[in-house]
């Protein structure tokens, strides 16, 4: 059956995004962490089937299944601001798989100086690599966010300012998704494990413990990156009142009370 999608917004949110749950949902979909198995193929079919339908060009016998299934992708592998192909390893759907091998490998291995200082290492590094990929893309890095301002949008996506207060806000919900995502890992596991090496049957298979651990830890983070990442829209709203003084005069200037808020991409 011929389906109309002269009227389907690819780009509309499935659910709604100010609320929690409809956040969670989004998330739960896009850092599937089933999409880093996804050939490169694939990925440049999605992008591209997200392309046309934003024209108004999709491909006579197209479903909507196919183009939901297409902005999942899109969403998974692409940068949001310049639609770039973001690395593997620093995707948020490589979240799971990279965070539960670090983690679990961090709360099994720390008996020894050595041991600790190169897991860290590895933790540190795989976590800047994840915060450059998710950057706001007009900001580099968080110190020139801090320093500079972050780019501050109106509701059609034009650019009007750059705020340091609005860098400071998005940085901060991240910093604070971020512990979300890691502390029940961090906190809750080391506790099971601990009764679980107690068992009798434990005791007898040890060479089991670190598997055991890598793979709790995946089950905590299949549920927290979702959860962490919805904490707070991605897409942040902020009343000029909030901004610099100097800013809302420009604004002001400018727009009169057009521009009510602005708007800013916080990075994950």
């Amino acid at each position: 059956m011929k389906v109309d999608l002269s009227g389907f917004n690819i780009d509309a949110p499935r659910w709604d995004q100010c609320t929690f749950l409809g956040r969670v949902k989004h998330f739960f979909n896009i850092t599937d962490p089933r999409t880093v198995l996804v050939p490169e193929q694939e990925l440049d079919w999605a992008k591209a089937m997200v392309e046309k339908s934003r024209m108004g060009m999709v491909p006579p016998g197209t479903q909507v299944e196919q183009l939901l299934y297409a902005k999942k992708l899109y969403d998974s592998a692409f940068h949001p601001d310049t639609g770039e192909k973001m690395n593997v390893i620093g995707r948020m759907s490589f979240q799971v798989p990279g965070g539960m091998i670090i983690t679990g490998f961090m709360l099994q291995f720390y008996r020894t100086m050595p041991a600790v200082i190169f897991w860290q290492w590895v933790n540190q590094s795989f976590n800047a690599l994840v915060n450059y990929t998710n950057r706001n893309a007009a900001s580099p890095t968080s110190v020139r966010e801090l320093i500079q301002g972050i780019c501050v949008e109106d509701r059609n996506h034009n650019e009007i300012g750059h705020s340091q207060r609005a860098a400071a806000i998005g940085i901060t919900q991240v910093v604070i998704s971020r512990i979300t995502m890691a502390a029940p890992g961090m906190i809750l596991l080391p506790i099971l494990m601990e009764r679980l090496e107690k068992l009798r049957f434990m005791k007898k298979v040890k060479v089991l413990h670190a598997p055991l651990q890598v793979m709790l830890c995946g089950c905590f983070l299949i549920f927290m990156v979702p959860v962490a990442c919805g904490l707070f829209p991605q897409k942040c709203e902020l009343p000029i009142s909030y901004l610099e003084p100097e800013l809302q005069d420009t604004i002001k200037t400018k727009y009169g009370d057009l521009v009510p808020y602005v708007y800013f991409n916080k990075g994950l």
